[in-house]
């Protein structure tokens, strides 16, 4: 099995917050830039998706924090699509410290929205497939 598709991160202090640890937010962007560059290294581009009439949208997220990032902290964000048919899709994401600690587990469910009637699109996996030039890095 291949290893699952990341991305390195380091915590800028910026991003802390009082207590010095990463703040709670700023997990939601590590998750969601490890997304669009998994999209963006399957071959989908923002402005593909648009010019298909369609969007990705965030159903659901739920994290779990398990250990502290501190500012200078490395990580990888890693990022699954996980298809099981139906109007909705399961991307299921660690952030992993440097020397394999998993300080967080994010999982989320998503849809595609059809932009001009505002509604999910029938099969996601599909759009996905007929966009993406690697569609195997999204497990199609």
């Amino acid at each position: 099995m291949s290893e699952p598709f990341s991305v390195p991160v380091t915590v800028r202090g910026y991003e802390t917050d009082v207590q010095g640890h990463l703040n709670q937010a700023v997990y939601l962007n590590y998750a969601e830039h490890a997304r669009w560059s998994l999209l963006r290294a399957a071959g989908i581009s923002q402005s593909a998706l648009i010019g298909s009439g369609v969007g990705p949208v965030a159903l659901e997220t739920t994290i779990r924090y398990l250990r502290e990032l501190l500012a200078g902290d490395e990580a990888e964000v890693t990022c699954a699509f996980l298809w099981s048919g139906g109007k909705t899709f399961r991307i299921e994401q660690s952030v992993v410290k440097t020397d394999g600690t998993v300080a967080a587990e994010i999982s989320a469910v998503g849809g595609i929205l059809g932009l001009e009637k505002r509604k999910l699109v029938a099969d996601p996996a599909e759009v996905f497939r007929k966009l993406a030039s690697g569609p195997g890095l999204l497990g199609l």
